[in-house]
């Protein structure tokens, strides 16, 4: 009867030994961390509090409102405008380089230099995947 009992235990013991890598590690790229100056950092603006704000021209004419913020493939940061429409309802959505609007210090005023309603609807309309 041992050697019933010995078959399965062998069997066993062949497995664990046959699933066991014995291939050596592969070394792991190094990541690259960068120190941040938080402090200055914590001077920016936050997405969640530019969301929804006013957009004017540099003549003070309101000409949309920011609907969100998208960051591309390429890691270029965009902001998506609503212009026209009434609260929310009937607008058009463009997106436009996030270098291209001056924030104040305090965030309080977006401005898109130069840029009428007009202009932005001739815009290609963004949408949403």
């Amino acid at each position: 009867m041992k050697k019933f009992y010995a078959l399965p235990v062998a069997a066993m013991a062949a497995a664990v030994f046959l699933t066991v890598d014995a291939r050596p590690a592969l070394p792991q790229a190094a990541v690259d961390i960068m120190m941040v100056d938080v402090a200055k950092l914590a001077t920016g603006y936050r997405t969640s509090k530019l969301t929804g704000k006013a957009v004017q021209n540099d003549k003070n004419e309101k000409i949309g409102s920011i609907d969100d913020f998208i960051i591309a493939q390429d890691r270029v940061l965009f902001a998506v405008v609503q212009v026209g429409g009434f609260l929310g309802v009937g607008g058009k959505l463009i997106a436009v380089p996030y270098t291209d609007l001056q924030i104040s210090e305090n965030g309080d005023k977006i401005i898109l230099p130069k840029a009428s309603k007009d202009d932005l609807k001739k815009l290609p309309e963004f949408k949403y995947s």
